[in-house]
């Protein structure tokens, strides 16, 4: 039998040495991507002084460096896209022997390449970010492309720190992480003895910072156990570069902060039970750590009992005031509640008002539906939460494998229904690699679950009505299910068990000027919008000197500024011109005729509106799989991304800027690094609230 590994690596090794892009074994042709050189894409919505969120969006989020040290253009860093994508492929063929036509393989390249230019569909941020890298192709593992997982508590009385420590390893691979409270009071605690007679250095490494939690926490969790000392002097200095990911190191500080968080929640509490409260202070603790070590931003949802007071009360900041502010934790989860038709929840509805908390997910729809319009066909019955913005339900362990479409850039549902084959063909190759955890990939391998996402939804129903939209959602979904037949045929794969989603999107959006999922705008016409960069990354002093207003990150003073653009979006109703029941309605459409997974939707409420989130949640019992509310009242956190102001304060600010000089940031002599990737799971439109 032949040995792909080794006819892979002889091939690698026969091509040109200064060739980038060896580990890509399909390209695309040069005659066809030149020309893209000098056409300009249709970019987000403009801000200040001609410039646009999404030219900024892509310089910072997603462009990568090249070997000359420049940033890739956004017609280059497709090309890496697509190439990745079609490499992933060709690669399975080769090593399943399967059949594949390189022409026609070029041809459907070239489409998906023109398709995505053009704002009718594109890869997650992640996509954008590390597709045909080094790190996805050349190691064919797609764990830096998956945006969000969940992970179980359920065990813990036999994994231990397990699932504490693989949520840090993936926060730091940059995936959005939900977990659960079921662990709760199956752990008797332990108050570890004298220290060990031996020191363990951490070793420099994610893996390193992963074992020196698994290392503390087990002290803890079994009897018997010396309290470990730590050597954290491999641990890279300050300021220096993160390889492969981007960024810069904060040095072992936040690593050190979190052990001794750990040690401050557990020291002297032998014989009592790890609490609900524990499993989220110590998750939350985790996420401030990766957050603060500059390795990866963090999102994480954790899911509760909805009877449950103390996790209910864990963001009552008067109960719990160690947890808020720049020292605290908890504002780097969201927490909802685990809940099932038909139950009375209205006692929830006051805590509800106050901060938006907790959202709620109908587990039992999750497990019985796929499209709510479709009979149920229990194919997520072994589903045990969601991910941290809520579109996609996930048994334990499982990842999120996402793409993203743009309805309202298509003249007709016909070429929206042909854009659905390339944006589907994405996710299920994405799903021929493998990840790094063997449990997920049990669960991957098996399910083979996409989510193929809309976007831009408020703004087609405002545009093309109600009526046109759920047409278009039916059509779509059966499309894609039959392209699903078709091609998994082909790869000798599993059907997908779940194919479509509605995720947040916001990041995505702004670089292809729509609105966010199926949220209306946060504002229309003029507002502020505010942006948050790393405090070392160069595009912060050309934002400042082109007179942009800076300031530091009130949560992140140390590593974070947030930078404050005027800007002007799409003219159409704003999310304080539509109610409650409109914005939840576009949400129960889409889960009835689009997504067989979920729809993350997170329904702001005017003041006045919160008396009447009881009965919102009678009437759509059951019509959800998951629902999140928020106050809209200015005020609620400081630093919002999106803020009201006046015309005339919103004029103040544009005279005061000045066109930025692009070219000069895409040159080698910028000193950009590696993009930082998307924030949170997918974006910040999935807000914490704090």
């Amino acid at each position: 039998m032949k040995n792909w590994s080794a006819q892979r690596t002889k091939d690698c090794e026969s091509r040109e040495r200064d060739d980038e892009f060896w580990y890509l074994s399909f390209r695309l042709h040069d005659e066809f991507v030149k020309p893209y050189a000098n056409k300009i894409p249709s970019w987000g919505f403009p801000m200040g002084a001609g410039n646009t969120l999404g030219e900024h969006s892509w310089v910072t989020k997603y462009s990568r460096l090249k070997a000359n040290g420049a940033k890739e253009r956004f017609w280059e860093g497709l090309r890496r896209v697509i190439e990745g994508m079609y490499s992933i492929q060709k690669d399975h063929t080769r090593r399943m022997r399967l059949p594949w036509n390189e022409e026609q393989a070029q041809k459907s390249a070239q489409e998906a390449y023109q398709r995505v230019f053009e704002g009718k569909w594109s890869p997650p941020g992640r996509g954008l970010w590390m597709m045909g890298t080094e790190f996805v192709n050349g190691r064919n593992d797609s764990s830096a492309l998956q945006n969000c997982g969940f992970i179980s508590t359920h065990d813990i009385q036999n994994e231990l720190s397990q699932p504490f420590s693989r949520l840090m390893n993936m926060s730091m691979l940059g995936v959005g992480v939900g977990f659960d409270t079921r662990g709760a009071m199956q752990i008797t605690l332990n108050h570890p003895d004298a220290p060990s007679g031996f020191t363990r250095t951490i070793d420099d490494s994610r893996e390193g910072w992963c074992k020196s939690l698994e290392v503390l926490l087990d002290s803890y969790f079994t009897s018997g156990k010396r309290r470990p000392v730590f050597d954290y002097s491999a641990i890279r200095k300050e300021g220096m570069p993160i390889t492969g990911f981007g960024g810069t190191s904060a040095g072992p500080e936040p690593l050190i902060k979190l052990h001794d968080r750990i040690r401050d929640l557990l020291d002297n509490r032998t014989g009592e039970l790890l609490s609900s409260v524990d499993i989220v202070d110590i998750m939350n603790m985790i996420g401030k750590c990766v957050v603060a070590a500059n390795v990866r931003s963090s999102a994480e949802i954790a899911l509760g009992d909805a009877n449950d007071t103390a996790f209910l009360d864990l963001k009552d900041w008067e109960i719990n005031p160690e947890r808020m502010g720049p020292d605290g934790w908890g504002y780097t989860s969201n927490n909802s509640v685990i809940a099932e038709s038909g139950k009375d929840y209205s006692h929830l509805a006051e805590r509800m008002a106050m901060n938006g908390e907790p959202g709620i997910i109908w587990l039992d729809v999750v497990r019985k539906y796929g499209r709510l319009a479709d009979e149920p066909n229990y194919r997520d019955q072994r589903a045990m939460g969601v991910n941290p913005c809520g579109e996609q339900p996930l048994e334990n362990n499982e990842l999120c494998t996402l793409v993203e479409t743009y309805p309202t850039h298509h003249d007709s549902m016909d070429d929206y229904l042909r854009t659905l084959k390339f944006a589907y063909l994405y996710g299920k190759s994405v799903t021929l690699l493998m990840t790094q955890w063997p449990e997920t990939n049990a669960v991957m391998r098996r399910n083979a679950r996409i989510g193929t996402s809309m976007t831009g939804l408020a703004q087609f129903v405002e545009t093309r009505g109600w009526s046109e939209l759920r047409t278009w959602q039916n059509a779509g979904y059966s499309a894609i299910r039959d392209w699903d037949k078709v091609y998994s045929e082909w790869l000798g794969v599993r059907e997908s068990i779940k194919v479509t989603t509605v995720k947040p999107s916001g990041t995505v959006s702004l670089l292809f000027g729509v609105t966010s999922g199926c949220h209306w705008p946060r504002e229309s016409g003029y507002y502020v919008r505010t942006v948050r960069e790393n405090i070392t990354n160069p595009i912060v002093q050309v934002m400042r000197d082109a007179g942009y207003p800076v300031e530091l990150s009130q949560m992140n003073p140390d590593t974070t500024v947030v930078i404050t653009l005027p800007v002007e979006g799409p003219e159409m109703r704003s999310e304080r011109d539509v109610s409650i029941w409109e914005k939840t309605h576009l949400a129960q459409l889409c889960q009835r005729y689009w997504s067989d997974n979920s729809v993350s939707v997170t329904v702001t409420f005017s003041k006045g509106e919160e008396s009447q989130i009881p009965a919102l949640l009678s009437t759509f019992d059951g019509q959800l799989k998951s629902l999140s509310l928020m106050p809209m009242a200015d005020g609620v956190y400081a630093q919002a991304p999106y803020q009201r102001v006046s015309r005339e304060e919103w004029e103040a600010l544009r005279a005061n800027v000045k066109p930025i000089d692009w070219n000069a940031l895409y040159s080698p002599s910028a000193g950009m690094g590696e993009a930082d990737g998307e924030l949170y799971c997918s974006t910040d439109v999935c807000e914490v609230k704090r």
